[in-house]
């Protein structure tokens, strides 16, 4: 059995992920081997809100080059949260 916090890995904060907020909407890095029922009980254990829904997707690696050698990023899965009205995270907490 996995734990909530092994399955959640970190927030993903990009512009889009910042503007997806407003519509109640976060963005979590996951483990690759982590459903969505996985997930959603997960985010509502750690953050003690109600999830509605979640979108799950898998994110190739990109390719990167230093000098003559190239290699690749690792990919990830990427999970898009939707709250229930009313709930909120904070992820800006120390800020």
């Amino acid at each position: 059995m996995k734990l909530a916090r092994d399955i959640i890995i970190k927030p993903i904060i990009t512009e889009k992920s910042v503007d997806l907020m407003q519509e109640n909407k976060y963005c979590f890095k996951v483990a690759s081997d982590a459903n969505k029922i996985e997930i959603q009980k997960a985010i509502e254990e750690i953050f003690k809100v109600h999830v509605v829904r979640v979108n799950t997707m898998n994110v190739k690696g990109k390719k990167k080059r230093v000098g003559r050698s190239v290699g690749m990023t690792s990919g990830y899965q990427k999970a898009i949260v939707t709250l229930a009205e009313g709930d909120s995270i904070e992820i800006f907490e120390g800020m």
